[in-house]
């Protein structure tokens, strides 16, 4: 997720981005870049690191005009620097480039464009799309057309902005599937911004692009239509949010946003890396070569905090896709371990920023004993990154909230990825296999939004638990990572005294906390656990228990037992933890706001430990 901000109208084109940039900075912070159509041309300055970094280099060097782009970036192809910062321009400087997404062929097309002479600056995908303009421009001459030609040659998803030094006075922008495109139309100016936040100091008149569509944008006009060429006329909106709610996409805080932002992150996630058609998978950073694959003989997953009940779900993933012995080692533990290490197990490193003290520490300690390492990680370039043979990105994108959630379910879905790569490389899953699999992942966004619906009977359930400061959450299976995740949000953010255990292991002392003052959550999906998970919810029934259910939307038999229940649909089971966290993540948020907690910024707290 980056940020991107046009102008063009009468006033100072850079004061005007560099502001819009700050208020998209939420989006994206590795790197940032303006481009201006000043007297001599298109210039570009690019830096990497804050918004800050850049205005002093403006400040140094300056530039004058009234038409720009800009774009501040999270780093998804190529690591954060100079050089891989936006706006991307072709080699003759003739045409600027900012884009918001991922360019799924951009290998395949580099290689057609070197192979005409094309010589490339950066590590990005993005720069692959102004090469493919300016090759386009010099057939047709005319930018519009040769946008719609640049972009039919792309798979994969885009919000993109273009300035061409041969098309003064004209910025041309497009999305297909990258989040949101936003024109603000103001009086003799119009405005660019992939969020709301840009726009508004300006004006509160927009034009939002669908996916598919076009707009050719001047200081006087908007021509929208799609992709094909047909025009659209629509009507403008008019924004009545504020400004602090507009940073949050109308939500009362980053959190709430990033819950409802995971549908798009699990799709980001495994985008371009998947071919539902032969059932493979594609990991080009993991490293993950025959030679490899081969030798491999268990995996051992370290981690901390969130990551580590995401690594639990992981476990379970590798042992039932790859056939292969799996465990999960808490980091901070796992130096203290005579863990068997050696070529033979792969050690793979889980921190969604990638700067987790404990688990780069536990990544030094396999590296030591010879073991290969391959990080999961939601930031490009991290510490862990470049501490491993290889690594999975997540593409959330920045997750405000200290409470992960985003983060969470994409790595998940990144351990997925994983454990398909790995039992198809060693034939443990046939090509069909693949297929089936592959299928019922693209299955899950929708399902996703569709248990988003829940949040009002989450909100309802929050204020009759509100009382309660005692909680137990109960799984089996691939539902007790859920447990132990449910449960910690809860204390997280709602500062509740909240527990997560294995069904099974409830009689063994939790038990004796059961009475009516005692709520019980159990995530009892129909899976091959669930006859067990009933016989659990009777005998906390039978001890005066409160039981909220977390199950499958028509389960009657639930119904009938459970005190309240908040519903999931149907998915496969390897996947369903994607679905059933989502309740637990918003009942957690609506309790901390009964309570008055500050939810984004819990205390005591910090979204990443970088001192053990």
């Amino acid at each position: 997720m980056c940020g991107i901000v046009g102008y063009i109208g009468q006033r100072d084109a850079v004061s005007i981005l560099l502001d819009g940039l700050r208020r998209l900075e939420y989006r994206g912070y590795d790197s940032s870049g303006i481009a201006v159509q000043t007297p001599s041309g298109l210039e570009v300055r690019r830096s990497v690191g804050k918004i800050d970094r850049l205005r002093q280099i403006t400040e140094r060097a300056p530039l004058e005009g009234t038409t720009g782009l800009g774009h501040t970036r999270w780093a998804t192809h190529g690591r954060p620097s100079d050089g891989n910062a936006h706006p991307h321009a072709d080699c003759t400087g003739r045409v600027v480039v900012v884009h918001n997404g991922i360019l799924e062929n951009y290998l395949e097309l580099k290689t057609m464009l070197e192979g005409e002479g094309h010589r490339f600056q950066s590590e990005t995908d993005t720069e692959v799309m102004a090469h493919l303009i300016e090759s386009a421009l010099v057939k047709r001459h005319d930018l519009v057309a040769a946008v719609r030609w640049a972009i039919g040659q792309i798979r994969g998803a885009y919000a993109v902005g273009v300035l061409s030094a041969d098309a003064p006075g004209l910025i041309i922008t497009a999305k297909r599937g990258a989040g949101a495109v936003v024109v603000g139309l103001g009086e003799g100016e119009t405005f660019v911004a992939s969020d709301i936040p840009a726009v508004l100091p300006h004006t509160r008149t927009v034009l939002i692009l669908e996916d598919n569509e076009i707009a050719e944008v001047t200081r006087e006009r908007v021509l929208l239509s799609t992709l094909a060429g047909r025009a659209i006329d629509r009507a403008p909106s008019v924004i009545t949010w504020n400004a602090a709610m507009a940073e949050k996409g109308g939500y009362a805080h980053f959190m709430l946003k990033e819950i409802h932002e995971q549908p798009e992150a699990v799709a980001a996630t495994f985008r371009g890396r998947v071919e539902p058609e032969t059932g493979s998978v594609i990991l080009t950073e993991a490293n993950l070569t025959p030679d490899l694959i081969g030798r491999v003989a268990r995996v051992v997953l370290v981690s901390c905090g969130t990551s580590y009940h995401a690594a639990l779900v992981g476990r379970s993933m590798l042992e039932r896709l790859a056939g292969l012995r799996a465990e999960v080692d808490i980091a901070s533990e796992f130096r203290y371990r005579d863990a068997g290490l050696g070529p033979d197990t792969l050690v793979v490193a889980v921190s969604q920023s990638g700067e987790t003290a404990d688990t780069l520490g536990a990544a030094r300690v396999a590296r030591q004993h010879g073991s290969p390492v391959l990080a999961i990680t939601n930031v490009v370039g991290s510490a862990l990154a470049r501490e491993a043979d290889g690594v999975i990105y997540t593409h959330a994108g920045p997750e405000i909230g200290v409470a992960s959630t985003k983060t969470f379910t994409t790595t998940i879905t990144a351990c997925y990825l994983l454990g398909l790569a790995l039992g198809l490389g060693r034939g443990f899953l046939t090509g069909s296999d693949g297929q089936k699999r592959i299928a019922e992942l693209l299955e899950i966004p929708a399902l996703m939004t569709d248990t988003l619906s829940c949040e009002g009977p989450a909100g309802k359930l929050a204020r009759e638990l509100n009382p309660y400061e005692n909680f137990l959450y109960l799984g089996r299976g691939m539902q007790f990572p859920i447990a132990l995740e449910g449960a910690l949000k809860l204390k997280e953010i709602s500062y509740a005294h909240a527990e997560g255990y294995a069904a099974g292991e409830m009689k063994h002392g939790p038990i004796a906390l059961i009475d009516e003052r005692m709520p019980v959550v159990v995530l009892t999906p129909r899976d091959s656990s669930y006859d067990r998970m009933v016989g659990n919810v009777e005998e906390v029934k039978a001890r005066g228990g409160r039981i909220i259910a977390i199950c499958h939307r028509g389960d009657d038999a639930m119904a009938r037992r459970a005190d309240h229940r908040l519903e999931v649909p149907a998915a496969a089971d390897l996947l369903s933890p994607l679905l059933t966290v989502i309740p637990l993540q918003l009942l957690a948020y609506h309790m901390a706001v009964l309570r008055g907690c500050d939810v984004d910024q819990p205390r005591n707290l910090a979204k990443s430990v970088t001192v053990e």
